[in-house]
């Protein structure tokens, strides 16, 4: 037994983690009250956009963000070109070389007289706590964490005494600029999602938005932005100090001499995003669209289903499934309703076709026992199992854009020039050509090195050449894709917030279909049954021979017994 005096230091520890666990979060009276500046002409960004929306009335134009580096060049792009407010929400924002690019760009717009209002989740802000603070600061930047931590450093504690708070976090991602142009999609801010990691890098998959979608994009910003959930940094950490907003001025500079981020600010200014909009010829995909997004009351449990995105999406779809649902998720958790409803789909003649991580990618084993548990219920049903190897090479998921050749084709058949290049007009989204006479192709492939293009997989230079899937997107029937933050798991379900739109646009729908039967079997495993009932992982190679594996291929014993461990927990509504 503990010694007397060993119990009551126990003791004495506990309780004062508990009060400080009991500490209140700040009131939310005085809060700055700030609501979006709609885009009107005489700025950069509609300016450029003008006559394209005016020859496609009603309808969003929307760029395709599959490579990893045209991802970062446009956020950066967009921030450089914006002179009049910003609007950016994030999960997650690291400190590494891409955010810290990032966030010095949004510090100089903010220099330039842009307004900024920067919404971060807390979940994974710690140790940024100075620069947020420094950032705060300046006169032209408010930045707000959603359902913070009282406690900075202890947060642990948090989870402890605030749980039911504290596990619903904000996964929305927007970067809205001039309210005329907007990114959502997949991606968080940091080198794994931006293909300038030495790590594991992501697979994702985010649009470049204009038209009337951004206008419910901006009005989705401001109802998180003044929701309960939305606490200013001013209200929760001490002031900058001189030293602190010092350090944030020279962020940039410090970051741009690394060796590291001048080889990859130079291969990001030959990115096809880049190069396009030099051109002024971003060619984007015209279509009718509607926002999905959950309601921010979900953040404190208030939200009533008809307020959650996973509602709104089995409205927007009008009606069952007919025939097909192509669907790409990370974090592939259905759970038993999830299974039964994918079954039943399958058991009816629909195509269902799923890629998910394998074990050897996935970058949270836990995720991965909740989709293991429904995998045999699965493809007995008769659903089509993808798996992502993680030695896949250079991988693209997402609807491939229209190339040089369409652009001119376009022009060639009647379509406006879009014009001589401009490079003293700092636009990210200027006015396209007309829709391409090719339609692109939705493409998941598997490429060697040495091959064209850039992204996550591996170039050999920087980026890594190991990829994990984290792109959200499937499609409906081959005439509807959804590009978002959603997983197909209990968490975004029920815990998460999340936000997504939902584009009519039949070509990039059936080209997510046609690439689980040309492309996919180049990068994942298929996982099937044997005429046993045992599971088999099926592994193709170029040469066309085939290599199956009885275990989950490629990942060590201490994987499998994590995963099998997990298996064994009552966590699968968490997940």
């Amino acid at each position: 037994m503990l010694h007397r005096a060993t119990r009551a230091r126990w003791l004495a520890a506990c309780l004062v983690l508990a009060l400080a666990g009991c500490a209140g979060l700040p009131a939310l009276e005085g809060r700055t009250e700030s609501t979006t500046i709609e885009s009107r002409a005489g700025a950069p960004i509609p300016d450029a956009l003008a006559s394209g929306l005016a020859a496609h009335p009603g309808l969003s134009g929307f760029y395709a963000l599959s490579d990893s580096e045209d991802a970062f060049a446009a956020r950066i792009a967009l921030v450089d070109a914006a002179v009049r407010t910003l609007d950016v929400q994030y999960y997650i924002w690291h400190a590494d070389v891409t955010g810290r690019l990032l966030f010095d760009a949004v510090q100089r717009a903010a220099g330039r007289g842009v307004r900024v209002r920067l919404l971060l989740d807390d979940n994974n802000t710690a140790g940024l706590d100075p620069l947020l603070a420094a950032l705060d600061a300046h006169p032209n930047v408010e930045v707000r964490l959603f359902n913070p931590f009282v406690q900075r450093r202890l947060r642990l504690v948090g989870f402890l005494t605030d749980f039911a708070r504290l596990n619903r976090r904000m996964h929305n991602k927007s970067m809205t600029a001039d309210g005329a142009a907007t990114i959502v999609g997949g991606r968080n801010v940091g080198d794994e999602y931006f293909g300038a990691g030495d790590g594991l890098g992501f697979v994702d998959l985010d649009v470049v938005a204009v038209g009337p979608i951004v206008r419910d994009v901006a009005q989705s910003f401001d109802a998180y932005w003044r929701s309960e959930s939305a606490y200013p940094v001013a209200a929760l950490l001490p002031p900058a100090t001189p030293p602190q907003r010092a350090s944030l001025a020279r962020l940039g500079d410090e970051v741009r001499v690394l060796p590291g981020a001048q080889r990859y600010l130079t291969r990001i200014r030959d990115t096809r995003v880049m190069r396009d909009l030099v051109a002024r010829e971003l060619p984007f995909r015209w279509a009718t669209a509607r926002l999905v997004v959950d309601e921010p009351a979900k953040g404190l449990g208030r939200a009533s289903t008809d307020d959650l995105l996973l509602h709104r999406l089995g409205t927007l779809f009008d009606g069952p499934v007919e025939r097909e649902l192509a669907l790409v998720s990370p974090y592939f958790v259905p759970g038993r309703e999830g299974t039964r409803t994918l079954a039943a789909l399958a058991r009816r003649g629909v195509a269902v076709k799923v890629l998910t991580n394998a074990l050897e990618s996935t970058d949270v084993a836990a995720v991965h026992s909740g989709y293991a548990r429904r995998r045999r219920a699965l493809l007995e049903a008769g659903v089509q199992l993808w798996e992502l190897r993680r030695e896949a090479g250079r991988v693209r998921v997402g609807p491939r854009g229209p190339g040089r050749g369409a652009r001119r084709a376009a022009r060639a058949s009647g379509g406006p020039d879009p014009g001589p290049a401009s490079r003293a007009a700092p636009a990210p989204a200027p006015a396209p050509a007309p829709a391409p006479a090719a339609a692109p192709a939705t493409r998941v492939a598997a490429e060697g090195e040495g091959g064209s293009g850039t992204g996550s997989g591996g170039s050999g230079r920087l980026g890594s050449s190991d990829a994990s899937l984290h792109a959200k997107t499937f499609a409906v029937d081959g005439e509807r894709l959804f590009v978002g933050s959603f997983n197909f798991d209990p968490r975004s379900a029920l815990y998460n917030t999340e936000l997504g739109v939902v584009i009519d646009a039949p070509d990039w729908a059936q080209g997510l279909s046609e690439a689980f039967e040309r492309r996919v079997p180049r990068a994942a495993y298929r996982v099937q049954l044997d005429d046993r009932g045992r599971l088999e992982w099926i592994e193709g190679h170029a040469d066309g021979s085939q290599s199956r594996y009885r275990d989950e291929p490629g990942a060590g014993l201490g994987r499998k017994l994590a995963v099998g461990l997990f298996g064994l927990l009552p966590i699968e509504g968490l997940l």
